[in-house]
C-alpha cells in the first residue's frame, strides 16, 4: 500500500500487528478513527494504555484483574467449594458466557508440553495444589482443559498430585471433539460439557478417548 501520510502508514502498521488483522482491515480501522471526535479517539487510546499498564493478575486464581483479587474470587455469590481449572483467560470468558458455572477458577497459564519445554514449573500447577491443600472447604475440582494430547497430559498430572485428597475430581464431558480448543466451542456445546461433567476416573480409564 502507498500512503500519502506517514502517520496513517505507521498507524496501519501497528493495527496490522493484531492477530487476524490484515493491511486492508487495519486501514479501515485507521480511517474510521480518523473520522471520530478527538474525545472519542482519546478515550479509545486511553483505555488501551490503562489496560496495558494497570491490569494485574489475581493472586488467588491468576485471572486478569483490576485489583490483587479478581471480581470472581471476591464475589460472595460464587461457590468457593468448586474450582474450575482452565488453560487461559480466554477459557474463563468462554465458560462465563455459558452462565452454567457459578464456582471459582484457577488459570494455569498454559498446559504441559515437554516437547516445547513447558513443565509443571512453567505454569500455575503448584499454586493450584497449594490452594487446594490450604482450603479444606473445597469439594470439587473441575478439569476444563481443551481435549488435546497436551490437555489430557495436564489433567492426568494434576489429578495425580491431588487424588489422595478427599476431593471430587471431574472433567468436562466430551461434547468437544478431541483436538479442539475450548475457547472455540459454541456456547451450547460448552455449557452441556460443563453440566454433564464426568468423574476423572472414568476419563482416565478411557485413556483420554
Amino acid at each position: 500500500m502507498i500512503f500519502s501520510s506517514r502517520l496513517i502508514e505507521d498507524a496501519v502498521a501497528e493495527f496490522s500487528k493484531l492477530p487476524g488483522i490484515g493491511k486492508k482491515s487495519a486501514l479501515r480501522m485507521v480511517l474510521h478513527l480518523l473520522k471520530q471526535e478527538d474525545a472519542d479517539v482519546d478515550s479509545f487510546t486511553n483505555a488501551l494504555s490503562r489496560m496495558k499498564h494497570e491490569i494485574t493478575f489475581c493472586q488467588e486464581c491468576h485471572n486478569v484483574s483490576d485489583t490483587n483479587i479478581c471480581a470472581i474470587c471476591v464475589n460472595t455469590q460464587r461457590l468457593k467449594t468448586q474450582i474450575c481449572v482452565v488453560e487461559n483467560i480466554r477459557d474463563v470468558i468462554a465458560i462465563e458466557t455459558t452462565q452454567q458455572y457459578n464456582g471459582v477458577y484457577h488459570v494455569l497459564g498454559g498446559i504441559l508440553s515437554p516437547l516445547d519445554g513447558v513443565g509443571p514449573d512453567q505454569i500455575n500447577i503448584h499454586s493450584l495444589v497449594n490452594r487446594i491443600k490450604a482450603n479444606p472447604n473445597i469439594q470439587e475440582i473441575i478439569m476444563a482443559l481443551s481435549p488435546t494430547l497436551e490437555g489430557d497430559t495436564t489433567v492426568y498430572y494434576i489429578s495425580r498430585q491431588i487424588n489422595h485428597l478427599p476431593i471430587k475430581i471431574t472433567t468436562i464431558a466430551r461434547g468437544i471433539s478431541f483436538g479442539g480448543e475450548l475457547e472455540y466451542a459454541d456456547e451450547m456445546t460448552l455449557a452441556r460439557s460443563i453440566s454433564k461433567r464426568l468423574p476423572i476416573d472414568n476419563y482416565v480409564n478411557m485413556g483420554g478417548q
